[in-house]
């Protein structure tokens, strides 16, 4: 077995596609983790801005939970219809530039792509954040863990669709039950309590108030907290990942997620005012998640303590798989347009769209690295371009229903308008409230996207215009070219290069460099070597051409020597075969020189449109 097929499994072939296409089961693990994961980090980084409030903060926690949740619904419902709409995979992207336009489709999906981006990194820094909060002297290796993490996330999305659904389906489900049994449990006991239980184990006390309550700190609370809803159009982009009938089974998977983030959110928002829970500062000493001061309050530091937080853990990290599960399908659809590069659009050995994949690993280590892995410091970055996305994604589907019509198109105008509405003036909120805290740098990166993946297509467009043709092919026998050989020396190398040199053209030059060292040999015996047997067979023999390199440059000379038969033979073709010695270990190319590489490069890099560039290989045995 090779390391790739160990690392990635076998490859697939293209009939496989249907046999690794998902039920909502592993749809949930699949596409819903960054939702339902964010119920872990959304609450706390609204509860992080209400840090200056102290225990009074806690108040405004269930109304700011409450509107989130009622622009999650709308949310909801709006995709609901997208994915009945496109069941191809309605994401923003094909939303937008299929009703409002190519600008607002890229708009659009440098919007997605920043924000799994982002999805990625804040997953992955905020289970780290849970296990450092449970094993604080894990503090130190903060930084490391998020890039081993990232790295197995990588591997396991390029085994395929089935293996990631395999894999995620079981942490998943004890994240849920984990999650919701504390929140059960904690609501019985605070209904028991008459709304004020007594904590098992103890949250750090609320100091008082060291800030004014104003609208400004509400407001970037609100939008800090709008964290909680990335992720919810993960299902609309793969859609074609589902099993038939796709549109019920994505739909099915869509309201589970949000039924169950919705429970989450709303528990949480309870029962921090309930047992006194505020945020502790990030990345400092003894800083502790909300979730594990909540579970620790309603159940102790016992068995469930810790599998609760190792399940919490390992969800916040395997959120980060939606955004691989998107960000490829995403990046895909827009290479179709020759927005992005050809190569985003290939599926690679597991039926995944492996470019894609590379390209966010890298992105996520560099936001992981410039950030340091502390998830309070990705948060101000977050929600702009989810909610930029939501707006554009509902905006181009009341067009939709305008131009498609039929019986129920004035109702579904209503409920994507009504999403449009909601989630563009949660843009402004957003962006706003976080501009000086990070959403600047959002603000700029969607702008300039867009205008790389304009130059992409300008570049196809100019490519394609000037390759494209509809002339038949030019069948009058063609004048045979100048070959040029490069050779060293006399060896089976050049001798081989020289036979495919003949066969092609009776006009061969053979061209060796003197560093003032084998001239006279190799002219002494070219004679006997290559005319006489040439001319005793009839045919044409090779020049040998004999350049001076006084410096003992080798492929300067050469080059000056194809660019000046180039110009004095302006109406032939010139072909430049270069004779390559193939080792048969890796290790062994080190001990010779790589000047055919180079001269290879540089030929075509200087050569024009006459100039054509070959190798002749010489394999030697094992």
């Amino acid at each position: 077995m090779s390391v790739a097929d160990f690392l990635f499994g076998k490859p697939l072939t293209t009939s496989d596609e249907r046999a690794e296409r998902t039920g909502p089961g592993a749809g949930i693990g699949i596409f819903g983790l960054d939702a339902l994961s964010s119920a872990a980090y959304g609450p706390e980084a609204a509860l992080t801005l209400l840090l200056p409030l102290g225990a009074a903060g806690l108040v405004f926690m269930t109304p700011i939970s409450l509107r989130i949740i009622v622009l999650l619904s709308i949310v909801y419902f709006s995709y609901r219809q997208t994915i009945a709409a496109y069941p191809t995979g309605g994401g923003s992207y094909t939303v937008a530039r299929q009703n409002l336009g190519p600008m607002a489709g890229l708009l659009a999906a440098s919007a997605l792509m920043i924000d799994y981006v982002l999805t990625a990194a804040v997953g992955i820094s905020a289970g780290v954040g849970a296990l450092v909060s449970a094993v604080p002297s894990l503090q130190r290796h903060t930084l490391g863990l998020c890039l081993v993490i990232l790295a197995l996330l990588a591997i396991v999305n390029l085994r395929g669709v089935r293996q990631v659904g395999a894999t995620f389906m079981l942490p998943t489900y004890v994240f849920i039950v984990s999650l919701l049994g504390a929140i059960a449990l904690g609501l019985v006991k605070a209904f028991a309590a008459g709304g004020h239980p007594a904590p098992v184990v103890p949250p750090p006390t609320l100091g008082p108030a060291a800030a004014p309550i104003t609208a400004w700190l509400l407001l970037q609370a609100f939008a800090n907290g709008c964290t909680a809803m990335t992720g919810v159009e993960a299902v609309s982009n793969g859609v074609r990942a589902f099993r038939q009938p796709v549109v019920p089974t994505a739909q099915r998977t869509l309201t589970a997620i949000i039924a169950l983030l919705i429970v989450m959110l709303a528990g949480i928002a309870y029962l921090v005012r309930a047992y006194g829970i505020g945020a502790t500062v990030p990345g400092a000493p003894g800083y502790q998640s909300v979730l594990s001061m909540l579970i620790a309050a309603v159940a102790g530091k016992g068995l469930f303590y810790y599998v609760a937080i190792a399940s919490i853990l390992s969800v916040l990290v395997l959120s980060a798989n939606t955004a691989f599960a998107d960000f490829p399908r995403v990046c895909r659809a827009v290479a179709q347009n020759r927005y992005l590069p050809n190569a985003a659009a290939l599926r690679g050995r597991r039926l995944v769209y492996s470019y894609g994949v590379y390209a966010l690993t890298a992105l996520c280590a560099v936001l992981l690295i410039v950030f340091g892995g502390v998830t309070d410091r990705l948060i101000p970055l977050f929600a702009v371009g989810a909610f930029l996305a939501f707006t554009l994604s509902q905006a181009g589907m009341v067009m939709h229903w305008r131009r498609t019509g039929g019986p129920r198109a004035r109702v579904s105008m209503f409920v994507n308008g009504l999403g449009a509405a909601a989630t563009a003036v949660t843009v402004v909120v957003v962006m706003v409230a976080k501009f000086t805290s990070g959403a600047w740098v959002t603000a700029l990166l969607i702008p300039a996207i867009v205008a790389l993946m304009l130059a992409i297509h300008r570049h196809y467009a100019h490519v394609g215009a000037e390759t494209a043709t509809s002339k038949p092919l030019d069948v009058a026998p063609p004048r045979p070219p100048i070959v040029v050989v490069p050779i060293a020396g006399w060896d089976k190398i050049a001798q081989k290069a020289l036979h495919v040199a003949m066969n092609m053209s009776p006009d061969v030059h053979a061209v060796h460099v003197d560093a003032g060292e084998e001239r006279e040999t190799l002219e002494q015996r070219w004679p006997r070597l290559v005319e006489e047997p040439a001319q005793r067979a009839g045919v044409p023999a090779p020049r040998l051409v004999v350049v001076p390199s006084p410096y003992r440059f080798v492929i300067p000379p050469i080059l000056d020597y194809v660019a000046k038969i180039a110009g004095v033979q302006s109406d032939r073709d010139i072909v430049v075969l270069i004779p390559e010695m193939v080792e048969p270990h890796w290790f062994h190319y080190a001990l010779h020189n790589q000047r055919a590489e180079l001269l290879r490069a540089l030929l075509l890099l200087k050569g024009g449109d006459r100039i054509s560039v070959a190798s002749v290989p010489w394999y030697l045995k094992a």
